[in-house]
């Protein structure tokens, strides 16, 4: 069956505006005109920065190949440059990855200061039913405040043991691991841990995570369309799987820069967020000796300390809230990337640097250039040519695919003037992917396929998620697409390698092209039908 576009747009749920090209929102980086609750926009000359700084970090980046999806920059409380790279966009939610503890240790101080539990709680007092008959005394000893601090005793990281737990049953199976060191004198990075702090808040408030952060955190910063991971009893996953948006991530930053206040009104204790942005013990991780080495500048309740007399959160592959006081700074970044550090350098040497004691001529013609800069960022497209000799000959076939793991038994391909309908067959039914040629096309995929969105724990409710489609001609013969799934980091490429009335394709995660691995996956081969 052909489908001609009216109705495969139909099939997708989309309206034809919504499957436009994306394009580098907002039209002015500085705008004067905000929705509701949008952070006030100004210019860098304004708030004592040079837009030159900003523009050589943008620059930079993209230099390094360090796979920004996008920046934001907050000085005196006005955002004074953002841009999302395409497909990216504004009004998408991104996966946080461990930037979420951040946001989990958030919602212990606001338990705190409403009397529900002490950091100084021992950590099986709150499980009764899920604590092993044997305590051992290191057990028994650690705290909330251990978890907190990335301190609870154990010599390795629990999230692996927590996700293969027989019983499903994560805080049984966290309890019931060997506890080698003391708590609260052995550092090891542990988001086990943070789930821990997740099912302590569900215990003490009768509420997931998620529910007990709307109405005290989200709704006051008017952070809205959040969601969160859970394990397989419905609670939050804590220490990953939050998903927010760009500029959610700089207002929490500036809540914590503001020391907890927001429009006047106090949302966390003053006295919990020094606490929690101090350093409690010494962390370990990177490469570079301490002095170069923003990760091991110490740790305090699920944030990190930075050089430059910061802290920040931050998530796997790029992700950060970065508040860095004296400077009244805060900065905002999502990406795809395998040299974290690479990232925190140049905003040091470039962002940091932009920052000016004194008042700042304005600079028009930087000022320009750093506006189109951030209003025309774009991620690669596909490398190649948009048509070729044999698009016409493959324009509405059909392939058998032969016996593979992934059980995928037909593909297809249907070509019209700047787009490709990509379908895909398995054992549970039809995947429609719309790829632009020269251009990105946005559209819906369920998460049933191949698997394709890298979520190891699931979002409640969600069977499908927003993908951005991109497809070249490789080669005379070669069809490859990129899919980029625009609320997570990730993409995947499809290499569709044709020879007569045969095809071979071709899958690769963008986590195995960052890490220069072969992708797990099969080679899928197939037979044109007639």
């Amino acid at each position: 069956m052909s489908y001609n576009r009216r109705e495969f747009l139909q099939h997708l749920g989309f309206g034809a505006l919504q499957l436009g090209v994306i394009s580098a929102i907002p039209a002015s980086t500085w705008a004067s005109s905000l929705s509701y609750g949008q952070l006030p926009r100004s210019s860098p000359e304004s708030q004592g920065m040079s837009a030159k700084g900003i523009l050589d970090f943008a620059s930079a980046v993209e230099a390094e190949k360090l796979n920004l999806h996008s920046l934001m920059v907050l000085r005196q409380g006005k955002v004074v440059a953002e841009g999302w790279w395409a497909p990216y966009a504004p009004d998408l939610k991104h996966t946080l990855y461990s930037l979420s503890k951040s946001f989990t240790s958030t919602a212990i101080g606001l338990a705190v200061a409403e009397g529900k539990l002490k950091v100084d709680d021992k950590v099986v007092s709150f499980f009764p039913n899920e604590k092993p008959a044997t305590i051992s005394p290191n057990l028994a000893a650690m705290r909330v405040k251990d978890l907190l601090t990335m301190s609870t005793g154990h010599d390795k990281d629990s999230t692996g043991s927590l996700r293969d737990a027989k019983d499903k049953n994560w805080v049984k199976s966290f309890l019931s691991l060997p506890v080698e060191h003391e708590p609260g004198t052995f550092f090891v990075y542990n988001s086990g841990a943070t789930y821990m702090l997740s099912a302590i808040i569900q215990k003490v408030s009768g509420q997931t995570l998620l529910e007990y952060l709307k109405p005290r955190l989200f709704e006051p910063l008017a952070i809205e369309d959040v969601d969160w991971e859970t394990d397989p009893n419905g609670i939050n996953t804590g220490g990953w799987g939050l998903r927010v948006k760009t500029e959610d991530i700089a207002k929490f930053g500036q809540l914590y820069l503001q020391k907890g206040e927001w429009n006047g009104k106090r949302i966390l204790p003053a006295a919990w967020v020094e606490e929690a942005t101090r350093s409690h013990i010494q962390s370990k991780g990177g490469s570079r000796k301490q002095e170069e080495n923003d990760w091991q500048q110490g740790y305090g309740y699920q944030f990190w300390r930075c050089r430059n007399d910061g802290y920040r959160g931050d998530g796997a592959y790029g992700q950060y809230c970065i508040v860095l006081p004296k400077e009244d700074l805060v900065i905002a970044i999502t990406s795809e990337t395998g040299n974290m550090q690479a990232i925190l350098d140049l905003v040091w040497s470039n962002i940091l640097k932009s920052v000016k004691a004194t008042a700042v001529q304005s600079d028009k013609e930087a000022q320009t250039q750093l506006q189109k800069k951030l209003t025309t960022l774009s991620l690669p497209l596909t490398p190649g040519k948009p048509t070729s000799e044999l698009m016409s000959k493959m324009n509405g076939r059909s392939f058998s695919i032969a016996d593979n793991d992934l059980k995928i038994n037909k593909v297809s391909f249907e070509f019209d003037k700047g787009w490709c309908l990509f379908r895909l067959k398995d054992d549970k039914g039809e995947h429609l992917i719309v790829n632009g040629l020269g251009s990105w096309k946005i559209g819906y995929t369920d998460l049933s396929a191949l698997p394709l969105k890298l979520v190891l724990t699931p979002v409640p409710g969600e069977v499908r998620t927003k993908i951005a489609g991109n497809g070249a001609w490789i080669d005379d013969s070669t069809f490859e697409m990129t899919w980029r799934f625009i609320e997570t980091a990730h993409y995947e490429t499809v290499q569709c390698k044709f020879d007569g009335d045969n095809v071979q394709i071709s899958l690769k995660r963008s986590l195995a092209i960052l890490g220069n691995t072969k992708d797990s996956r099969p080679v899928l081969s197939g037979k044109m039908l007639a």
